[in-house]
């Protein structure tokens, strides 16, 4: 019988192996070397043990001790304030106000169109994967003002966007020759060891081309 998550001496993430929220919170827990339980449970068919935790029946939940966490950006925004270092957001109010923003847009308008693709009907979805591909396109040149998004230092807001960057293929989204700034960014992105340690075998398969 599984030991409950209750019990578990180490932190425990129950998550999706193909679920973009999970894979940005995977992606601070490598980048912050935090020893954790990765429990893999499908999304449509979550174990009893998630739901008790999570009165809304989703992933990514963590749970840490007596505490339960959902919704990525707390969990993700808990990890970094509990283990802090590598800080992933900044230091100063405003700064972090902006990061905290720019994390905000990205679920509103980028994450958004992503479950329109995956779940409108055929219409809906190529009209959002439309929306998506030149939203993508006219932001390029932001990707290209530093090193990592809008900062020079690998951050929270990275962990964000990276997960739907590479999914870009399976969704059937083909960035337009001026993206170049934004497949830069990519190849920089994916091939950081927070992200490469983050991947699950299924995503993995998922073998995003940005050359």
């Amino acid at each position: 019988m599984a030991v409950a998550a209750s019990r578990r001496s180490v932190m425990t993430l129950f998550s999706d192996p193909t679920c973009p929220y999970c894979h940005r919170v995977r992606m601070v827990l490598a980048e912050k070397g935090i020893a954790v339980d990765v429990i893999d449970v499908d999304a449509n068919d979550l174990p009893d043990e998630v739901m008790d935790f999570n009165p809304y029946g989703t992933v990514p939940t963590l749970v840490d001790r007596d505490l339960r966490l959902y919704e990525s950006r707390i969990i993700m925004e808990y990890l970094d304030e509990r283990f802090p270092h590598p800080p992933l957001l900044p230091v100063d109010p405003v700064s972090r106000a902006s990061a905290r923003l720019f994390m905000y847009r990205i679920d509103r308008d980028w994450y958004t169109l992503m479950g329109r693709i995956a779940l409108g009907s055929p219409e809906d979805a190529e009209q959002a994967r439309k929306e998506l591909r030149e939203s993508l396109a006219v932001t390029a040149p932001v990707f290209g003002a530093h090193t990592f998004f809008m900062n020079d230092e690998f951050s929270l807001v990275d962990c964000c966007i990276a997960p739907l960057l590479w999914r870009l293929p399976v969704l059937g989204v083909e960035l337009p020759p001026q993206a170049e700034a934004l497949r830069v960014y990519m190849r920089r992105i994916f091939a950081c060891d927070a992200f490469r340690k983050s991947l699950t075998e299924a995503e993995k398969e998922m073998i995003a081309d940005v050359s």
